[in-house]
């Protein structure tokens, strides 16, 4: 009889030490803060135009019948049209291909760059001043002169000026332009 007390006595108390530790009650508290950061974003577009009469500007068009000596108007600008400063440079590739299929003389194309505004270095041309959102660049050349000179071999030839331009951040990146980092490839 003894045991079977014990017994009893173990389970009761084993019922209320459960009763008892659901009624316990405990001061908590939590908080959450939700942050949003939003990175700044680089954009650009590359326009290029033509001025035609009257100083109207129309987006350029491909033009035929170039004789040697010619002038042919070409603007090339670059617009910054993303949320943060950024600095701008401009690849310019000239080619020529004659008639027969050969490559000709590039350089029978000359173009007016705007030395006050940009700088040449490793094959490009590098804007001076950061570019703020909104704003457009001068012009990188606003002629394209073809020689004087060109010879009959140049009769039929087709030439190509093709033009890319690339952005960075201004923002922790550098002094000037030349020191400026994360250009592509």
């Amino acid at each position: 009889m003894k045991k079977w007390k014990i017994v009893a006595l173990c389970t009761v108390l084993a019922c209320l030490s459960i009763v008892a530790s659901g009624t316990l009650a405990y001061f908590t508290a939590q908080e959450t803060a939700h942050n949003v950061i939003t990175s700044g974003g680089v954009d650009i577009q590359l326009h290029e135009f033509s001025e035609r009469g009257n100083e109207e500007l129309v987006p350029w068009q491909d033009v035929d019948g170039v004789m040697p000596g010619a002038e042919i108007s070409k603007i090339v600008t670059v617009e910054n049209t993303g949320a943060s400063d950024a600095w701008v440079r401009i690849k310019v590739d000239k080619t020529v291909i004659l008639a027969s299929g050969d490559k000709g003389n590039p350089e029978v194309m000359k173009l007016d760059i705007k030395k006050a505004f940009w700088t040449e270095q490793d094959g490009y041309y590098y804007y001076n001043d950061p570019l703020a959102p909104g704003e457009t660049t001068p012009p990188l050349f606003t002629t394209v002169t073809f020689a004087p000179e060109m010879g009959n071999e140049y009769q039929g030839s087709t030439a190509h000026i093709d033009v890319k331009a690339d952005a960075v951040q201004v923002a922790n990146n550098g002094d000037t332009v030349l020191e400026a980092l994360g250009w592509p490839a």
